[in-house]
């Protein structure tokens, strides 16, 4: 198992950006998983100017499929006294395979302080409490899961809590981007046949914390799809940390090809 921090670690400078390799087994399909590529990206942006405010936003465009060796490159697109605008790409042999947009801001004095996010009581997994992963060769051998069920849910929503085997010494902002895009699209319930070929469009996130934490490497992954027509679907998503703080909170536009 190559994990994201051997990744990152293993990376080679290049002009403006950084060499980078996709393991076989953090593919899904023909293309790397999502979360991989942009915690690759975000490395690449965290390491491009000093003393950076926390990741407060990232907005991300899957343009194509991405595998074996990358570059990543990034650029500077403005800084101010409290904010950085950074842009980062990816791109293989196939071309660019993902744009990003990190915005990085730091806490400021402000009168207004409301939070109207909802905390959850749904406590993570414990010793002994039955996990899955993923076949070999997928990116999901990396994570281990539990899924959650509730009769509540809507008919195109999903519940898991979600983390990386191996999550020591991962940077928590990397260990949240990677793991936020954890599960499918929320649409995959509104098919019987769950191997449905779907695909993130586009990404943006919301980081609500400047320091992301959580206990034993377990984040609560909620997606919720309330619009699937025309083989596009809209869904709307959120993070809780394992002491039931909302954490970051997300939407996805997704193509569905089928």
């Amino acid at each position: 198992m190559t994990t994201i921090a051997d990744i990152l670690a293993a990376a080679t400078p290049v002009d403006q950006g950084l060499r980078m390799t996709v393991p076989a087994d953090w593919m899904q399909g023909r293309t790397a998983y999502g979360g991989l590529s942009a915690a690759m990206a975000l490395h690449a942006a965290m390491q491009s100017a000093p003393d950076l405010p926390p990741l407060r936003s990232a907005q991300i465009s899957f343009v194509g499929p991405l595998a074996g060796d990358v570059t990543v490159t990034h650029q500077l697109l403005r800084r101010g006294r409290n904010a950085a605008f950074i842009q980062a790409d990816v791109t293989g042999e196939a071309g660019l395979g993902l744009r990003a947009t990190f915005v990085f801001m730091r806490d400021q004095a402000s009168q207004v302080d409301f939070d109207a996010g909802t905390a959850t009581d749904r406590r993570p997994p414990e010793p002994g409490d039955k996990l899955w992963t993923g076949p070999e060769g997928f990116f999901a051998s990396n994570m281990e899961f539990r899924d959650l069920k509730d009769p509540s849910f809507g008919k195109a929503e999903l519940l898991r809590w979600g983390r990386m085997k191996a999550h020591e010494g991962l940077d928590p902002f990397i260990h949240l981007i990677a793991m936020a895009d954890g599960m499918p699209p929320a649409a995959i319930r509104l098919f019987d046949n769950g191997f449905v070929p779907l695909s993130s469009l586009t990404w943006i996130i919301n980081l609500l914390t400047p320091s992301p934490q959580t206990r034993d490497g377990w984040w609560l992954l909620t997606a919720r799809s309330g619009f699937a027509r025309g083989g596009c679907s809209s869904q709307t998503m959120a993070v809780w940390n394992a002491d039931g703080q909302l954490v970051a909170e997300g939407m996805q536009s997704v193509a569905i090809f089928a």
